[in-house]
């Protein structure tokens, strides 16, 4: 039975602290394959800033040459918001072992999840590490060592936070996407 770990966000922009966790997640050897799934919008969010579409090809891009790694369009395709326990139940008929990658900044809220109890169930929490944000021995640890904050990005672009592969595209699409707000 194939052990995955499924790796959500709403990754607008997807940068390099997301890179970090896949990457750390690749040399865990009990893991067969890395989901990375977008949200088509956090159910803790009114908006995104970036199309679901367009978050879910830069994605791609940037996980493409990684045999492990395959980005889902699962949540995108339901076009609304998407509970993680409906995703793992999906998940759930083909894998029997998911881990569930969550940042540390997201223990806080963890328990007020839709259906968090039942998700319990269904897997294995890994937290990655995010400043110093202490991780309950309940909960594995994923130590990466890249702290980028999405919100903190959009709102001063910094290239050398992104993937190499598409940074650029990146970069413009949301540099003129804050001009078009501040006009």
């Amino acid at each position: 039975m194939k052990t995955i770990a499924l790796f959500g966000g709403s990754f607008d922009p997807p940068h390099l602290g997301h890179f970090s966790v896949v990457y750390a997640l690749l040399g865990i050897k009990e893991i067969d394959e890395i989901i990375v799934m977008p949200t088509y919008l956090n159910p803790f969010k009114d908006n995104s800033f970036a199309p679901a579409e367009l978050r879910l090809k830069w994605l791609s891009v940037i996980f493409a040459k990684y045999k492990k790694v395959t980005v889902s369009d699962f949540e995108v395709k339901q076009n609304k918001k998407v509970p993680t326990l409906v995703t793992v139940e999906n998940l759930h008929k083909t894998y029997e072992n998911i881990y569930l990658i969550i940042g540390a900044d997201n223990l806080q809220n963890l328990n007020s999840w839709h259906g968090y109890n039942e998700l319990q169930k269904y897997v294995t929490f890994m937290v990655a590490n995010r400043g110093n944000i202490e991780i309950p021995e309940a909960y594995e640890e994923l130590n990466v060592s890249v702290n980028i904050s999405s919100s903190a990005l959009r709102e001063e672009m910094q290239k050398e936070m992104l993937c190499e592969v598409n940074a650029d595209e990146i970069v413009q699409y949301y540099k003129h996407t804050k001009n078009k707000k501040h006009n």
